[in-house]
């Protein structure tokens, strides 16, 4: 027997006052009289459990608001998005200028059934956060996989920031070769400047200490000084940055029509870049963009360089010629660059430096380093 279905036998049965009913059970006498009043009035069923909810909810969330809610969720998921209760706050301020709490949209989206508990997850205060105090002192690079429409596997490029989580290249090939990797990281580097240091892991296009050598990538950043740093082996924790965001590219690239070419691959990873540097609020930034953090602060540059890139710095391919030269333009003048009639029809990687002229196979040996004199048509083989 209920608690209510007590007191009002004691009162209806029994015969005792409400006040010595209230007293004897210890219950409130307002209570008592509205137990008896709605048994009167309803039976037993007037003393089944009654919700406590309001009739009114003057402070409650519109209803619009709430569609509007859910209708973000549901656009930013079909794009393959980002569409957690931070980011839906922020694109809500950006249209209104305000924005409920991420607590109250959080509550829209578990009461509409688009939150999914994940007790399995690690809390955040269990991780240990490492982060670059300026943009431009470290990069983290690292080499992911893709599908085209025919199911051929290619792979992407990406280089990330450290501390703005900037994307500085995303970059499709086929297949990566050393000097792919040497040329996209020039790329990044014309456009945002050279990195102090660079992190990647221990794949062969990013070290050559298994070969007991060096790759390409390693000698390129030793003559820039820039510091290059590889990660502990089957560790890939350490560039954590880089490869949780190889899960946010693949999560878009998985909502767009299967490419059918690199070069059409190519133009996703630019479109999504764009989105991802200037418009998507980044949860570890504070909800900036990666675009905001990466300019918000001065940026850090290799300590052995220490000034920007010329304006006529430039990365070219090319290809040996049957006399055993590459011509290269300077001032509007060509000069010829001996080589050697033994390398004839070698494909090259040139790096030109104004004057400083770095020639490098496909598999990034360094063939010849050298000063053009610019008073002299031809540079002879073996001319510093």
């Amino acid at each position: 027997m209920s608690l209510a279905r007590l007191v009002v036998t004691a009162v209806r049965i029994e015969g005792r006052t409400k006040a010595e009913v209230s007293r004897d059970y210890g219950v409130s006498p307002r209570w008592v009289y509205e137990l008896v009043r709605r048994f009167d009035a309803e039976g037993e069923a007037g003393l089944e459990p009654r919700s406590r909810r309001p009739g009114s909810s003057p402070h409650r969330t519109a209803s619009a608001l709430e569609d509007e809610i859910v209708e973000l969720r549901k656009e930013l998921l079909d794009q393959g998005l980002d569409a957690g209760a931070h980011t839906i706050a922020v694109h809500l301020s950006r249209r209104h200028g305000t924005t409920p709490s991420i607590a109250t949209i959080w509550r829209v989206l578990s009461r509409r059934g688009f939150v999914t508990p994940q007790p399995q997850k690690r809390p955040k205060s269990s991780f240990i956060r490492f982060e670059a105090e300026m943009p431009n002192e470290r990069w983290q690079a690292d080499i992911t996989h893709w599908r085209l429409a025919d199911d051929t596997e290619v792979e992407i490029l990406n280089v990330i920031d450290d501390h703005s989580r900037f994307l500085v290249a995303s970059d499709a090939r086929v297949v990566f070769k050393a000097t792919d990797v040497v040329a996209s990281f020039h790329g990044a580097a014309a456009t945002h400047g050279f990195p102090s240091s660079l992190l990647t892991d221990n794949g062969a296009v990013f070290t050559g200490a298994p070969r007991k050598g060096r790759c390409a990538l390693e000698l390129e950043t030793a003559a820039l000084g820039i510091r290059f740093v590889h990660s502990r082996p089957y560790h890939p924790q350490t560039c954590g940055k880089v490869e949780r965001f190889h899960q946010t590219e693949k999560k878009w690239l998985a909502k767009q029509p299967a490419p059918t070419s690199v070069s059409e691959l190519q133009a996703h990873l630019d479109t999504f870049a764009a989105y991802y540097n200037t418009v998507r609020p980044h949860r570890a930034i504070g909800r900036r963009t990666p675009a905001e953090a990466f300019t918000a602060r001065p940026k850090a540059a290799p300590s052995g360089l220490g000034v920007a890139v010329p304006p006529h710095y430039r990365v070219r391919r090319d290809k040996i010629d049957i006399t055993g030269v590459i011509t290269l333009r300077h001032n509007s003048r060509l000069h010829h660059i001996g080589l050697g009639r033994r390398l004839v029809g070698t494909r090259v990687l040139v790096l030109v430096d104004g004057l400083r002229v770095r020639v490098l196979t496909e598999d990034g040996e360094l063939i010849r380093e050298l000063t053009v004199d610019p008073t002299r048509d031809y540079q002879p083989h073996g001319r510093a």
